[in-house]
């Protein structure tokens, strides 16, 4: 919009300017040539330049109108002979110039000039002789002044109409957005109902799911009760309430998490050994590894200390490491690392698994997200332990970092603060 108001504004003024210089030159050129007619005269009696002249037909029939009468104030009118030696002036006292024969219309500084040569009238087909020469001076001082104050009118036109321009923008940009903003309410209302409908279910799911857990385990402690049909029965019950308890228990952690201030949490937030938790974890998970002949190792694990939650740290790395001995073949190799950086430390756990597409990386956080050729692999999971970790980092004021590459593993890079 600015760049349209400023080439219209050039535009308008370069017209005008145009205009009204091809306006001053019409008129110095009319009064150029009234002038010539005097030339003569001035040139036999130097006095001639102060007497009247008449009003008179020359011989094309036009109405001679003496200079006197076309002479403006802000003009002056110069005759020279055929040697460029002044004869006369008359009209506003303007610098002196020195008179250019070649130049028909000039300007220097504030003074424009134009300049005619007379020739003698002699018969048809004979050679003109050059009489003298007419100079025609004029002041464009008021025109540059009218000038600057179009110049300025223009601008203060600009900037009013980019200022209303603005003002409509916005209101209009208010009001186109208005129903956007409704909407997003809207969702964001909806969004915090449907956590809160989350939280509500699975908190009432978990008094039913124990009776069910309970009963059926009562039920398997007396085998001699139990008719041979109903074992398979049994174990698919307690299988599938297992399964429900672990989904319902995710699912109120991530709504407790999204509902739940983090500052209100730090309080009770103490300084825990990164490397101490992991090397626990690792005990905890090395019979699962060496059931799948999977080797979990430490890999320069130093002292690093990180102020947060000891369960929810714990958790989030427990489901990165289940994950990566889920999705490692028989023979490959988890790595745990710890490497800090500045006011950071990086947990780094590196599998040799099957991999992640890379379109598939930015999912792969998402809620109840899983990938076709994971379920192929791991039909138990309800596809939130990835989105909890990440859940647990942000909460600590972190983040994790995922890098995959099909046929030769991943690694999950978890970026914690270091307790002060």
């Amino acid at each position: 919009m600015v760049t349209i108001l400023g080439i219209f504004t050039v535009a308008v003024y370069q017209f005008v300017a145009y205009n009204l210089y091809q306006k001053t030159d019409r008129q110095m050129l009319g009064l150029a040539d009234a002038a010539a007619h005097s030339l003569s005269k001035l040139r036999a009696d130097r006095t001639a330049i102060s007497r009247q002249m008449p009003r008179s037909f020359d011989d094309d029939g036009d109405l001679d109108i003496p200079w006197q009468d076309l002479r403006e104030n802000h003009q002056s009118v110069e005759w020279y002979d055929a040697n460029r030696q002044l004869l006369g002036k008359a009209g506003k006292p303007l610098p002196d110039i020195p008179l250019a024969a070649n130049s028909y219309i000039s300007q220097q500084g504030q003074i424009r000039t134009l300049t005619i040569r007379v020739y003698e009238e002699k018969q048809r087909g004979a050679k003109q002789e050059l009489q003298g020469y007419i100079r025609v001076l004029e002041s464009t001082e008021e025109l540059a002044e009218e000038l600057d104050r179009l110049l300025l009118g223009l601008g203060v036109a600009g900037i009013i109409a980019l200022s209303l321009t603005s003002v409509g923008s916005l209101w209009l940009t208010r009001q186109s957005i208005k129903p956007i903003q409704l909407s997003f309410q809207q969702l964001k209302q909806l969004n915090q109902q449907l956590k809160q409908f989350t939280a509500d279910a699975s908190h009432e799911l978990r008094s039913p799911l124990a009776a069910i857990k309970t009963s059926t385990q009562v039920m398997m402690t007396h085998p001699e009760r139990i008719h041979p049909a109903d074992v398979d029965k049994l174990d698919a019950i307690a299988s599938a309430t297992k399964q429900m308890t672990c989904l319902v228990e995710d699912l109120l952690f991530l709504a407790r998490t999204d509902v739940t201030e983090t500052s209100l949490t730090q309080e009770t937030w103490r300084a825990i050994p990164i490397n101490e938790l992991l090397e626990d974890l690792v005990d905890f998970l090395s019979p699962q590894a060496q059931a799948k002949e999977i080797t979990l190792k430490l890999d320069s694990l130093e002292e690093v200390f990180v102020k947060g939650d000891a369960f929810q740290l714990g958790r989030l790395f427990s489901n990165l490491l289940e994950n990566a001995l889920q999705y490692t073949l028989p023979g490959g190799t988890v790595t745990i690392s710890i490497v800090s950086q500045g006011k950071f430390v990086v947990i780094s756990i590196e599998d040799t698994g099957i991999g992640i597409a890379p379109e598939h990386v930015p999912l792969v956080f998402h809620r109840f997200w899983r990938a076709d050729k994971a379920r192929t692999y791991r039909e138990d999971g309800s596809g939130l332990g990835l989105a909890i970790a990440q859940a647990i980092a942000q909460r600590h004021g972190g983040e994790i970092v995922l890098s995959s590459q099909i046929g030769v593993g991943s690694c999950f890079g978890v970026r914690l603060p270091i307790a002060a």
